[in-house]
C-alpha cells in the first residue's frame, strides 16, 4: 500500500494557491482541467517530498463547502522556520489562531477554513510576540 493524497474542496483557485504556496511554501506538481465535468484538479506538495500531495479541487459551478466534516481534523506541515511562515501568513492577511508561543506548533485556517497545523522541524527558542500571543478563533 501506499499513500497517495488528500484532497479538500476550495472555492478560489488564486487565493487557495496564495495560500498554500505562497504562504506555506508548497510547489504545484501537476494540474488537470476537465472541461466535461466542469472542474479542476491542481496537486500540491512540499518541495522534497513530492509523492505526498495535496489534492485541491476546484468546481467551476461552485460547491457547498459549508463548516467542513467533522470527520477531517487538519492537514500538518513541519516547516524549517516556524516564526518566518506564521509571519509570513500574517503578513498575508491570515489569523494565526494558535500562534508558536512554544516555538513548535501553530494552527492557522485556509481561505475555505481548512485548519493547518505549522510543526517546527526540531527545537526553536521560543521568542516573542509569539511567546505571548493569545489563541483566537478555533483551530
Amino acid at each position: 500500500m501506499k499513500y497517495l493524497h488528500t484532497m479538500i474542496r476550495i472555492s478560489d483557485v488564486e487565493k487557495s494557491l496564495d495560500f498554500y504556496c505562497k504562504g506555506l511554501g508548497l510547489i504545484e506538481t501537476r494540474r488537470m482541467e476537465n472541461e466535461q465535468g466542469r472542474f479542476t484538479l491542481i496537486f500540491l506538495a512540499a518541495p522534497g517530498d513530492e509523492k505526498a500531495e495535496l489534492e485541491l479541487t476546484y468546481n467551476w459551478d461552485g460547491d457547498e463547502l459549508g463548516d467542513g466534516s467533522r470527520n477531517f481534523g487538519h492537514l500538518a506541515y513541519r516547516v524549517e522556520n516556524i516564526y518566518q511562515t506564521c509571519e509570513r501568513l500574517q503578513d498575508m492577511g491570515y489569523t494565526i489562531n494558535r500562534p508558536p508561543r512554544d516555538g513548535h506548533m501553530a494552527f492557522v485556517r485556509s481561505p475555505d477554513n481548512i485548519s493547518i497545523e505549522i510543526l517546527q522541524e526540531g527545537n526553536l527558542e521560543i521568542k516573542e510576540p509569539w511567546a505571548s500571543m493569545k489563541n483566537e478563533g478555533v483551530w
